[in-house]
């Protein structure tokens, strides 16, 4: 079974090439275009990635990473964390949150592969959920 990855991201356009790109490398994606949720539908799909927008309408992406690493059932998560802004301090703030990559957009195809490769690895590697590695 292809690993699944939940993608949490509100503009289409950036879903819609997300998805295509993943799905055509062989990856299972559901998407959200809003937060409110998103940790419950983690718990509940148990991803191999999140890749999370840190700006959506309804609820900051931030919140939602302190939801997924204080619930036990996500915490292990690694979550690769998006962003329209590049500025220093959304990067601070995002690995303070606990993210695991961050990445501005636009970004390079070939860079949204290899960061979803790289971290989809190391998590397949180290779950801690029984029988998961």
């Amino acid at each position: 079974m292809a690993p699944h990855v939940l993608l949490i991201e509100d503009e289409p356009h950036i879903a819609e090439a997300i998805i295509f790109l993943l799905r055509r490398d062989g990856w299972q994606v559901t998407h959200l275009a809003l937060g409110a949720g998103a940790v419950d539908q983690a718990r509940i799909l148990a991803p191999v990635l999140v890749i999370l927008d840190q700006m959506l309408p309804d609820i900051s992406g931030l919140d939602i990473l302190t939801g997924l690493r204080a619930d036990p059932a996500t915490a292990h998560l690694p979550v690769l964390m998006l962003t329209a802004r590049g500025h220093p301090r959304d990067r601070e703030a995002a690995v303070r949150a606990g993210a695991d990559r961050f990445m501005a957009k636009p970004f390079a195809n070939a860079e949204m592969m290899a960061a979803v490769r790289a971290l989809c690895a190391r998590a397949i590697q180290t779950d801690p959920r029984p029988g998961a590695a």
